[in-house]
């Protein structure tokens, strides 16, 4: 049976390495090394250095995404503020973990690897965040509150675009540019769903943009 201790010393490990050093210079040795254990010992646990960075990346996550499903059963909060709440909780939590590693600083990261970690990211984001925010859009169909027929693509959508803004390494701009992506996002959203005007309003301002 897996050791849960052994197990977090070496997603610790790799998250500490990641501090002075691009991913593609951290071997698995040198994450044994940083555990205290033998080699062997980190491949009971992971079949290759990639796996460990996944798991670390799930492991952040863990907060956000618990988060985003209890809120997707609170139906007596709006569905919009529920959203926010959601994208906000995983912001703070992407943010968290890239000033730890260093990535957003390091004066010896490439843009390919930065760029690497951020995918690594995005790609977890959006599959594990859109069956709540699915289940949390059908939820405000139902009470008439947003008029859309394909739910699961809009969750897609909005995790997508907001993912690379929010990020800002594939599309690097300013905070003020990235707040007028967001609201014109917002204000297509209101449009194509049939919601009045401003209900998003504060989806675009300090919700996701407080440092």
């Amino acid at each position: 049976m897996p050791n849960e201790k052994k197990y977090d010393r070496i997603l610790d490990a790799l998250h500490q390495l990641l501090e002075d050093q691009t991913i593609q210079n951290i071997s698995v040795s040198d994450i044994a090394k940083k555990a205290g254990m033998g080699k062997g010992s980190i491949y009971y646990y992971f079949p290759s250095k990639d796996a460990i960075l996944d798991a670390l990346i799930e492991r952040n996550y863990e907060q956000p995404l618990k988060t985003a499903k209890a809120l997707a059963g609170q139906t007596e909060i709006s569905p919009f503020i529920r959203m926010a709440m959601i994208l906000q909780a995983c912001r703070s939590s992407s943010a968290a973990f890239l000033n730890h590693s260093g990535t957003a600083s390091r004066t010896g990261t490439s843009a390919q690897d930065t760029a690497f970690l951020h995918q690594k990211y995005m790609n977890h984001l959006i599959a594990e965040l859109k069956p709540s925010l699915t289940e949390i859009i059908n939820q405000g169909i139902a009470v008439g509150d947003i008029h859309f027929e394909y739910p699961a693509a809009l969750a897609e959508i909005v995790l997508i675009v907001l993912a690379v803004k929010l990020n800002n390494t594939f599309l690097s701009a300013t905070a003020e540019d990235s707040e007028d992506t967001i609201r014109g996002l917002a204000a297509l959203l209101e449009k194509g769903t049939d919601i009045p005007r401003g209900t998003l309003s504060y989806i675009s301002s300090e919700t996701l943009f407080c440092r």
